[in-house]
């Protein structure tokens, strides 16, 4: 193996196949699959975040599933961090790593790193978003001009997520983010990594989107949802916000109809791929292909360039150590 050990990345909007392409390279080139997506690290929340099935997990190991609780924070830094130790094994282990990743901040956070900010205090920011509720996101921006004028400068008055976070370090680190950004981030050493990229034709992707809601629900998507209310979770947790899940638990506690939440449900998931693909176009360096994960076609293009790419791993480590030898 090379002294960087492989690591292949495969992005793409929902629907596009990640699975199916991920499942076929690792059966092919020893690999196993890590899921890079932030909905699936949470228990019992299955059918509508898109996670393998138990048959598939048994043909070809899955990492990084059902991480947290429902009730638990989880962020990207935690993920990296649970990430890098499943990597770790997997090169102690000489196989091939292989990430399906829908979602871009799980990706970066993993391969470039994180910048070193604090925790979240979740009570500054229930302060913050009360005062951008009452006085407006522009009353923030203002209070930020002031204390991070460059981070100010980047982000747009409107943006109160990002006014929020930027607020949030400057007041617990004593420092403007923008200042912690420029200290710079630990990339992911000791591997070498590989982006593909699936990107369908939109009409094709929007028609498999929606034929893939209406499987999800007929693979009991609402069983799952109704079960996670009888165990008594709230829907004011992080997971309902995924997607599906609150519009089903509106459905069946009667404050939506279930033709309402389905209609709902499909075009929330095309403007969600919509923006994953316009997040994924920036990613540097990644190989598109332009159909469905499960195509054949794309499936031995894919292990063909996959291929190449470690034997050029593998010859540039064969004559690192001749070179090391003279």
């Amino acid at each position: 193996m090379p002294s960087n050990h492989p690591l292949v990345a495969i992005v793409g909007p929902t629907a596009s196949g990640k699975s199916a392409l991920a499942i076929s390279l690792a059966r092919r080139l020893d690999g196993e699959v890590l899921a890079c997506d932030s909905t699936q690290v949470y228990r019992r929340f299955d059918i509508g975040t898109g996670k393998v099935t138990p048959p598939e997990r048994s043909a070809v190991p899955h990492h990084l599933l059902d991480l947290a609780e429902p009730e638990e924070l989880f962020t990207a830094g935690e993920y990296r961090r649970r990430a890098i130790l499943v990597l770790e094994e997997l090169r102690r282990r000489g196989k091939l790593a292989i990430l399906t990743a829908g979602t871009g901040l799980y990706l970066r956070a993993l391969l470039e790193g994180l910048f070193e900010g604090p925790q979240r205090s979740e009570e500054l920011r229930a302060r913050l978003r009360e005062r951008s509720s009452r006085f407006g996101s522009s009353y923030l921006h203002r209070i930020l001009k002031r204390v991070d004028p460059d981070s100010a400068g980047r982000i747009g008055p409107r943006d109160a997520p990002k006014i929020i976070r930027a607020l949030e370090v400057r007041f617990l680190a004593g420092k403007p983010i923008s200042e912690l950004f420029r200290k710079g981030r630990a990339r992911l050493e000791g591997f070498a990594w590989l982006k593909l990229g699936l990107l369908p034709e939109r009409q094709a992707l929007y028609e498999k989107i929606e034929q893939r809601v209406e499987e999800m629900l007929a693979a009991g998507w609402w069983a799952e949802v109704q079960g996670l209310l009888e165990r008594g979770y709230s829907t004011d947790l992080k997971p309902f916000q995924f997607i599906g899940y609150r519009e089903l638990a509106d459905a069946l506690q009667g404050r939506r109809t279930p033709k309402e939440a389905i209609r709902l449900i499909k075009r929330k998931s095309r403007h969600y791929a919509k923006r994953q693909i316009t997040w994924f176009r920036k990613e540097p360096g990644v190989h598109w292909m332009r159909d469905f994960g499960g195509n054949a076609e794309t499936e031995r293009q894919a292990l063909a360039h996959v291929q190449r790419w470690l034997a050029a791993l593998r010859g540039e480590a064969s004559r690192r150590a001749s070179s090391e030898s003279i």
